[in-house]
């Protein structure tokens, strides 16, 4: 049996090399030898970086999946390019590490697997492990995140964590250009666009459900200011709670944007920037077991039914096999000033709450 990794301590050596998406080299080296030390058999290069291990019982069960992102973040502090763990990725792998170590020689039934995955900033590193396979032997996935402070209370632990479908947008739009003190003779871009965000403003949706639709940057125009634009574009950040609504928001956007368009005598085409990140859909049944597992094993004042969440590409493993399982943690542990914020900071003694959970959530399916 594999001696008990401390997690602080791993989250410690991970913090130091923060990695670009298909890009964690030294963290999946590292990641791999600590599995292979455990006893584990390994599988490294899934998705190009991320890391698999498992570990077999000797009687028939389900094939249960623990899933922790690796990758940081980019930002340009004083000018300078640099990487950045500012999401708690690192926090997450420490987590399934020390996980690994108490479940090595544990487990009785099924299987084990724990899947250290590439490029969730990126959005495609759900994608990418599994179009390698790793949901083929699949039944039950389970995930965890960091809170931050905002969130739920440092030491607390969340059953659920309630994330958003979500996608970005472009929409481009062609108008005919001419002098300014002609207008008559053009089709102004700028103006279609400020009509085009306008109108989206005004679109309903159902008010039981949470969304949002923000355009968030415009360009248009050239160097001239005594010119009629005739080409622009602006961007959209969508997010909807469930993904029929999602599917809702898209296409009213889409007609709104060309119908403004084609008013003015101009024309819109909307382009999404990669595949919609699912909302969470979760099994009921899993997460009433988990909110007691968290009860059960921190006490019920450590409990919190759910915590709100951004995007995750952790959802793609249910839209791509909809007969699997999931259920998802939120961990607090007393991030500040926030998550993706280049300062952001995380009380690591925490982390041990999300490493006892997941290992009795574990056992009692495997052990």
């Amino acid at each position: 049996m594999a001696q008990e990794l401390n997690v602080v301590e791993v989250y410690n050596d991970l913090h130091k090399t923060p990695e670009l998406g298909f890009q964690e080299f030294k963290t999946s080296a590292y990641i791999a030898q600590k599995l292979k030390e455990m006893g584990y058999e390994v599988t490294t290069g899934i998705g190009k970086t991320g890391v698999v291990a498992i570990e077999k019982g000797a009687e028939a069960g389900p094939c249960v999946m623990i899933r922790a992102d690796m990758d940081a973040l980019p930002f340009k502090v004083n000018g300078e390019d640099k990487v950045i763990h500012a999401c708690g990725h690192d926090s997450h792998c420490a987590m399934l590490l020390a996980i690994a170590s108490r479940l090595q020689g544990k487990i009785k039934r099924g299987t084990l697997k724990l899947l250290f995955q590439p490029g969730e900033e990126t959005l495609k590193g759900a994608l990418s492990v599994i179009d390698d396979g790793v949901l083929e032997d699949v039944d039950i996935a389970l995930g965890l995140h960091i809170r931050p402070a905002t969130d739920i209370p440092d030491g607390t632990v969340a059953a659920t964590l309630m994330h958003s479908a979500s996608i970005f947008v472009r929409i481009d739009v062609e108008g005919l250009s001419s002098h300014a003190s002609r207008p008559h003779l053009g089709v102004n871009c700028a103006e279609m666009l400020a009509a085009i965000v306008q109108n989206a403003g005004l679109l309903k949706f159902a008010p039981t459900l949470t969304w949002s639709m923000k355009c968030t940057k415009i360009d248009v125009g050239g160097a001239a200011i005594n010119v009629i634009p005739d080409k622009g574009y602006c961007m959209y950040d969508v997010r909807a709670q469930t993904n029929p609504l999602m599917k809702d928001m898209l296409e009213k956007l889409e007609k709104s944007a060309q119908s403004t368009a084609a008013a003015f005598g101009g024309k819109a085409k909307m382009t999404l920037l990669g595949d919609v990140i699912p909302a969470c859909e979760y099994d009921d049944e899993l997460v009433k077991e988990m909110s007691d597992c968290i009860a059960e094993t921190l006490g019920a004042d450590k409990l919190r039914a759910t915590s709100i969440g951004g995007g995750e590409d952790f959802h793609f493993f249910k839209i791509k096999k909809p007969s699997l399982r999931t259920a998802y943690i939120g961990v607090g542990a007393g991030a500040t000033p926030g998550l993706h914020h280049p300062d952001m900071k995380l009380n690591p003694e925490s982390l041990i709450n999300g490493v006892k959970v997941m290992e009795a959530f574990a056992l009692k399916y495997l052990g």
